[in-house]
């Protein structure tokens, strides 16, 4: 993300997944990314209809989203075992 922004200096970055994939959905909000809305009948895939969940993060909601990332991801986030102290959401939101 931070390429993409910091140097490519991208105004949108997207998440898309078929929107019954509950896995990816919650990782994409874990990550920040924000709901934009379903596509339907997006694409036929194995026979299936399927919809397509879109996210973004903006670049306007580049820096506090960069913010959490950065506590999330310092030395001092981990414990001598390296487990995480604080998740993402946490740090993000404080």
């Amino acid at each position: 993300m931070r390429y993409v922004f910091d140097d490519l200096k991208y105004r949108r970055y997207e998440w898309k997944c078929d929107s019954l994939n509950a896995p990816s959905r919650k990782t994409a909000a874990c990550l920040s990314f924000e709901f934009e809305g379903i596509f339907r009948q997006a694409i036929v895939y194995k026979g299936r209809n399927c919809d397509t969940a879109w996210y973004a993060i903006i670049d306007r909601d580049w820096p506090r989203v960069k913010q959490g990332l950065e506590r999330w991801l310092a030395d001092d986030n981990f414990d001598e075992a390296g487990k995480q102290r604080a998740s993402l959401v946490q740090l993000r939101d404080a």
